[in-house]
């Protein structure tokens, strides 16, 4: 008997192959090359454009979006891989409306930006349609640098060393390289298996070896790819999850979001991913709508996201927001768990209403309960698996400006590193500048 969305507990097969994919259809379809000119024709090509200064990789996107309007998106493409090599990538995922879109003068002026993303994402596409790379590696310097974690920070750094001429080898825990843009991105906002194919598209640099199944204190040691190497970075993430602290969230049905976002990423068939009836995520961030969002689009019939202060303070954007109540999700604000109710399996969750004085968040005492066969615990991530020596700073690795660790030899970035936010672009930025760091350093000895 097929499986409805009123089926009881966690089930797979809630809705018929053909509705499941296209609930997972992209997110923003790509523009042809007609809407491309006409959205292009929209931007002012500001002089000290401020969405340029909005974008931390500091694209020029005046000048991009101009050389798509005289027809050339394989020179704005280069312009954009110049600063963001995983540009294709972050035109897909960029919360650009907090970003380069929201400092649009024409979203002050008119309320509606230069849809910036699309344009990106419209010259990016076209140049890797035509398997090309722009760029060409310098002469070999002798110099081999480590890169531990395959995601955007590590690709990022490990593609600007191999430009300078240096050998790179890539090793990351997963069975493949991506990191996020592999594991951690919601299925509509990358289709069509794009994360593997950028990384392909970007190994073609030359100089840069991966290796799968290595992690530092899994066949991996920092003193010892000190030893063997001329520079470490590291780009390792956040693997560990904060644990939900409400009686009874040892109970089956309790999962942890990024594992179930991770599961449905790598499905070959989404509608063989169980999921429950009533679902609820716990957390105010991306990884909440996330997973908030998927769960509607694979059938479940009732899905809540319980955040514990404020809409305002949540880290999901507006648009993301939006877009989960779009999909028939509900948000609940000012509510935190206190217990997962169920006999073995969970079937119910209570939340207490919270205040927030001061800025400290306590429960009212007041609580309630509702229906709940599935809670995701989407509540913010930790390092793990950091190395002993290393400084930390707020529970990352503590970095300078260039990236550089406590550790001489050893720099970091991305998510797992002190500083900037934890998004793509940011990660991206934050490898390419401890690249270019690195390379100094290695070139003044």
């Amino acid at each position: 008997m097929t499986n409805a969305s009123t089926t009881p507990g966690i089930a797979p097969g809630r809705l018929p192959a053909h509705e499941i994919a296209g609930n997972f259809g992209d997110l923003h379809p790509p523009l042809d090359t007609h809407e491309a000119l006409v959205a292009a024709d929209r931007c002012y090509f500001c002089f000290d454009a401020p969405c340029m200064e909005a974008c931390p990789t500091e694209i020029d996107i005046p000048l991009f979006i101009r050389q798509i309007s005289t027809g050339t998106p394989e020179a704005a493409a280069r312009t954009i891989f110049e600063q963001n090599i995983l540009g294709g990538m972050c035109a897909r995922v960029c919360p650009t409306e907090t970003l380069c879109e929201e400092a649009c003068v024409r979203m002050e002026a008119e309320g509606k930006p230069v849809e910036i993303g699309l344009l990106q994402r419209h010259a990016t596409d076209t140049l890797m349609a035509r398997n090309e790379h722009p760029f060409e590696r310098a002469a070999p310097t002798g110099k081999r640098i480590a890169v531990v974690g395959a995601g955007p920070a590590g690709l990022s750094c490990a593609h600007r060393l191999a430009m300078k001429g240096h050998d790179v080898v890539i090793y990351d825990a997963r069975p493949k390289p991506g990191g996020l843009n592999e594991y951690g991105i919601a299925a509509y906002k990358s289709t069509a298996d794009f994360a593997q194919k950028e990384v392909d598209w970007l190994l073609r640099i030359g100089g840069i070896t991966v290796e799968t199944g290595r992690a530092l204190g899994a066949g991996l040691d920092l003193a010892a790819l000190q030893d063997e190497f001329d520079a470490v970075f590291l780009g390792i993430g956040l693997a560990g999850v904060n644990a939900l602290r409400a009686e009874g969230s040892e109970r089956a049905g309790v999962e942890d979001a990024v594992d179930f976002i991770s599961a449905l990423r790598q499905a070959a068939d989404m509608g063989t991913l169980p999921v429950g009836r009533n679902v609820v995520v716990i957390g105010g961030g991306m990884t909440a709508v996330d997973a908030a969002v998927q769960s509607k689009l694979l059938g479940a019939e009732n899905v809540t996201i319980a955040y514990r202060r404020a809409a305002d303070r949540m880290g999901a954007s507006q648009f993301e927001r939006d877009l989960a109540t779009s999909k028939g999700v509900r948000i609940l604000t000012g509510v935190m768990p206190v217990a997962v109710h169920g006999n073995g399996a969970a079937t119910e969750i209570e939340l207490e209403y919270t205040v927030e004085t001061d800025g400290r968040l306590s429960g009212t005492g007041e609580s309630f309960r509702i229906p709940a066969d599935q809670v995701f615990r989407a509540i913010g991530q930790t390092l793990h698996g950091a190395p002993e020596g290393l400084e930390l700073d707020g529970g990352k690795i503590r970095v300078d400006t260039a990236g550089r660790t406590s550790v001489a030899g050893v720099w970091a970035g991305g998510d797992c590193a002190s500083g900037g936010e934890d998004l793509t672009v940011t990660a991206v930025a934050e490898g390419r500048d401890a690249a270019e760091d690195i390379h100094a350093t290695l070139m003044a000895r």
